[in-house]
C-alpha cells in the first residue's frame, strides 16, 4: 500500500450495486432502461444505460495491400461518412459469423483467412455496446447484397491511403480509426517489426 500511495495510487473498492432498473424504451436495435445504483459510499445515484446488441468491423485487404471502404448516408450527423464494412450482431449471433455476414453483405466478399483483433467498448459510460474488430484476407469476390434499407456505395484504395486519411483526420468514424490503426500494428509485428 506505501507503494501504491508514494506512486499517487490508492486501492479503493470499485463497484456499483444495481438496486433497480425500468426500461423507458424498446426499440428495434437499442433499448434504453434508467437504473438506480448504490455507491461504495452507500448513496443513491441514477444511470442511464443504452443497450445495444453489439457489432463487428472488417478490414478487407487483398494481397496487393488495397483495402475497402464504404461510404453511406448517417442520419444522426445528417451526412455522408466514409467507415471500413461494419454491422450490428443479429441477436445472440457470434461475432465472427457476423463479420463474415457483413463482409459479404456489404461488398460481396468472403474471407479465407479471418483474424480477430480484439475488440471495442464503443461508448462504455452509458452504452453496452461491443464492437468486435476484424482483418479479412485471402478474399474471394461474389455479389453484393445490402439489406432493402441499406445503400452505400463501396470505394477500393491503398490501405496506406486509408491511414493517411485516419491519421489526417479526415476519416473520422472511430470503429474505422482504431481498426486501421490495430491492422497497421498487427502487420508490422507479422513482418518482424516491433513485439
Amino acid at each position: 500500500m506505501n507503494l501504491l500511495i508514494k506512486m499517487g495510487w490508492y486501492a479503493v473498492k470499485l463497484f456499483e450495486e444495481t438496486v433497480d432498473q425500468k426500461v423507458i424504451y424498446q426499440g428495434r436495435i437499442v433499448t434504453l432502461r434508467t437504473d438506480i445504483v448504490r455507491l461504495e459510499n452507500g448513496r443513491m445515484a441514477g444511470r442511464e444505460v443504452v443497450e445495444h446488441p453489439g457489432g463487428v468491423c472488417v478490414l478487407p485487404l487483398e494481397e496487393n495491400g488495397d483495402t475497402y471502404t464504404v461510404r453511406q448516408y448517417r442520419y444522426p450527423f445528417a451526412g455522408v461518412l466514409e467507415e471500413l464494412p461494419a454491422g450490428k450482431l443479429d441477436g445472440a449471433e457470434d461475432h465472427e459469423l457476423g463479420a463474415r455476414r457483413e463482409l459479404s453483405e456489404e461488398i460481396g466478399c468472403e474471407a479465407g483467412e479471418l483474424i480477430y483483433l480484439g475488440k471495442l467498448l464503443m461508448s462504455p459510460g452509458f452504452c453496452t455496446e461491443e464492437l468486435h474488430m476484424y482483418l479479412a484476407r485471402k478474399l474471394r469476390h461474389g455479389e453484393q447484397h445490402l439489406d432493402e434499407d441499406e445503400f452505400l456505395e463501396v470505394r477500393r484504395l491503398p490501405f496506406t491511403e486509408l491511414l493517411e486519411r485516419v491519421l489526417s483526420g479526415e476519416i473520422t468514424d472511430a470503429k474505422t480509426v482504431a481498426l486501421a490503426l490495430r491492422v497497421r500494428e498487427f502487420l508490422s509485428r507479422e513482418a518482424g517489426g516491433t513485439k
